[in-house]
């Protein structure tokens, strides 16, 4: 069954794992969401600057941004009600996690790529 997916920190450099993350996600069939700096599209999904511009209700989120950037955006990942979190590596926080969990939302530390591979997505 596809798994609506935010991917923040979306990226159109295909050397970048958000973009890698992306084109695996598709090839499951998942339907994918992105939010980046910069409005456009990727693989001919459009890319959102904010959280409001979203149209689908989100069951997870992964990251690929750093846990400073992360930290402004925790209420508005919050008021998505994802199911889960996926912080891949590089995007940990500690901080993050305990406020997500607070509010009922898993958290998990794992890569977003190997997951899908390992059938564990």
């Amino acid at each position: 069954m596809p798994i609506n997916t935010l991917i923040i920190g979306a990226s159109a450099k295909p050397h970048r794992y958000a973009y890698k993350a992306l084109e695996a996600l598709t090839a499951a069939q998942h339907r994918c969401s992105l939010l980046a700096n910069r409005s456009g599209e990727i693989l001919g999904i459009p890319v959102f600057t904010a959280f409001s511009e979203l149209q689908s209700p989100i069951d997870t989120v992964t990251l690929y941004l750093n846990a400073t950037r992360l930290e402004p955006m925790l209420e508005a990942i919050i008021a998505l009600k994802p199911r889960r979190v996926i912080f891949n590596p590089g995007t940990e926080s500690t901080s993050a996690q305990a406020c997500l969990q607070a509010q009922g939302i898993d958290c998990i530390e794992d890569c977003t790529l190997i997951m899908l591979r390992e059938n564990r997505y």
